[in-house]
């Protein structure tokens, strides 16, 4: 039971190697949502061994095992073994609650306060223009979606770039990226392996709006220009957004300067095996997590006197 409960735990290590293929081996759009479904699974699979590791300790608690209506000692391995990775499980869960709870009041804060710069702000359509020294531009989630950039952004970028910029943060809008930065978010809380799988969830946002903005424009190398300009002219400055709002200027820009101005790839119809990969890894924790669980209740159920033994 033990041995199925730590490959949940021990899979999502493999994940950030394959992750970082991913994007270029995939669509931009089907890269974005392998990550994603692959990055939740393993998430889902580590916090459900954690759970049950640390529910099995509990009830080799006399007062827990009362409160459980256990009739019988639980059936377990050695106590020396159990005990200590059940501490372990319940102490990496409260520290995982609690970072996300400290990210979640982040976040939430930074997008009031970003609402309600745009807010005061008259805007055209979508576009909201904010008077600030420093150049920025950012897709804004909510009702209505807003489109913000500052003045100096647009003084950074002719025309022409600045449609292209427009075009990329709208992509974000319409391609409800930001719900995929949130959920990458929570899934780097609930396991340190999953942090460089955010930062490949990021890539592949930024990525999907570089080529929705090119064929809104027509024009592959003036994306890459404005998104270039844009870049540059930040200075690579953090604007103190939160994380969930998506912005051209994240992310390895050269990167996605070189897959723009190179030619569109034709769509592949078969699923690349590093995908493959990744979400066999996924299915593999959740299954074994979900197994882990099914026999551990098992377990309390023939401790309950339920069952036979």
């Amino acid at each position: 039971m033990i041995t199925l409960l730590l490959v949940p735990l021990l899979l999502p290590w493999a994940a950030p190697a394959l992750a970082r293929r991913v994007p270029a081996r995939c669509s931009p759009v089907a890269a974005l949502w392998a990550l994603t479904v692959s990055a939740v699974l393993l998430a889902g699979g580590s916090v459900a061994a954690l759970g049950t590791l640390a529910l099995t300790g509990l009830l080799k608690i006399p007062a827990f095992a009362a409160l459980g209506d256990l009739v019988h000692p639980l059936h377990t391995p050695s106590e020396r073994v159990l005990l200590p990775l059940a501490a372990l499980a319940a102490g990496l869960l409260t520290l995982a609650a609690l970072t996300l709870g400290l990210s979640l009041v982040r976040q939430s804060a930074g997008l009031r306060n970003a609402r309600a710069a745009a807010d005061r702000r008259p805007a055209a359509g979508d576009l909201c223009v904010i008077d600030s020294p420093r150049p920025d531009a950012y897709a804004l989630p909510g009702r209505p979606h807003r489109i913000v950039v500052t003045t100096a952004m647009l003084r950074s970028l002719d025309a022409s770039e600045r449609e292209a910029l427009f075009a990329h943060e709208r992509a974000h809008n319409s391609g409800g990226h930001h719900w995929f930065l949130a959920v990458a978010e929570l899934t780097a809380h609930c396991h340190p392996a999953l942090r460089p799988v955010r930062d490949a969830i990021r890539l592949a946002v930024e990525r999907a709006a570089d080529e929705a903005a090119a064929g809104t424009v027509g024009d592959r190398r003036l994306t890459a220009r404005a998104i270039a300009r844009a870049a540059l002219a930040t200075n690579g400055r953090e604007a103190g957004r939160p994380t969930v709002t998506p912005a051209a200027t994240t992310g390895p820009v050269p990167q996605r300067v070189a897959a723009l101005m190179a030619p569109a790839r034709p769509a592949r119809r078969a699923v690349p095996w590093i995908a493959a990969l990744l979400a066999a890894c996924a299915v593999l924790s959740c299954a074994t997590a979900a197994t882990g669980a099914v026999r551990v209740h098992e377990d309390i159920e023939v401790a309950q006197g339920e069952t036979g033994g």
